[in-house]
């Protein structure tokens, strides 16, 4: 091989390396972006209420937070925020650019509206949006292409309230961008009881509402078993606590691709 053809092979062979390199920092760079934040360190934050890490002892937030996937930069709506605890800790794991909107109706308890009210004064809630809606229109008409949904505990009052349940629902999955999360949380009820309990336990039937979510096209694509106590009757409220274990089911429906 004569120097100059020499020459040009290494060249080549150079430029073949710098371009390997640059693809792979190319690839890895989302990957990094992407990745999940530090949920125990979420949770562990010193600027977090005492009220709330009391409520960290019933709810243990740190299983649900993985099992959301919610990611910094996120859209995320809270359906039925009551005092904010949920919205918060999905506020800090979104942020700094990710935004929670935060809906209650206009009926939410004076209580509740003033934990919500001074939550939203917080470093913390900051990037929470406080929307005053009812469940069956929750969001106005320009949001829309969120990242996820979390409705956590409340879906069981909307059996007995004034709600379109099946138009509710619509609305959820079209607010969704394509490939969207929905994560619902609730009570369950003994098979059979359907929505009939919803004001009496508090609590639903699992199956109930896996076929009203599923009816406005959302695919069933992952549970959570770590709030689930089989040793549960069911066949008392859960509001007040009553200090027995109480069945909880968490289902993550996703909108197609």
């Amino acid at each position: 091989m004569t120097p100059i053809a020499d020459k040009h092979v290494r060249c080549a062979a150079a430029f073949l390396a710098a371009s390997v390199i640059v693809a792979a920092c190319l690839v890895a760079t989302p990957a990094v972006a992407q990745g999940a934040p530090d949920y125990a360190a979420i949770i562990a934050a010193p600027d977090r209420t005492d009220a709330d890490r009391q409520t960290d002892n019933r709810r243990d937030p740190l299983k649900l937070l993985v099992f959301t996937g919610a990611l910094a930069g996120m859209k995320v709506l809270d359906m039925g925020a009551g005092g904010g605890y949920s919205s918060e800790l999905m506020a800090r794991a979104v942020a700094p650019a990710g935004t929670v909107y935060a809906q209650n109706p206009a009926d939410l308890g004076e209580r509740a509206k003033a934990r919500f009210n001074a939550r939203l004064q917080t470093p913390a809630g900051k990037n929470i949006a406080s929307v005053t809606r009812p469940f069956d229109d929750p969001l106005p008409a320009e949001v829309g292409e969120l990242d996820l949904v979390t409705f956590l505990f409340f879906y069981h009052d909307t059996t007995y309230m004034n709600v379109d349940r099946a138009a509710m629902n619509r609305k959820l999955y079209a607010a969704l961008k394509l490939g969207g999360f929905l994560i619902i949380a609730d009570h369950s009820a003994r098979p059979g009881d359907g929505t009939s309990v919803g004001k009496t336990f508090h609590r639903i039937e699992e199956a109930s509402l896996r076929r009203e979510v599923e009816a406005a096209g959302f695919k069933l694509v992952g549970e959570g078993d770590f709030w689930r106590h089989p040793e549960d009757t069911r066949d008392f409220s859960v509001q007040p606590p009553s200090g027995k274990p109480v069945d909880e089911f968490v289902l993550k429906f996703q909108k197609p691709m």
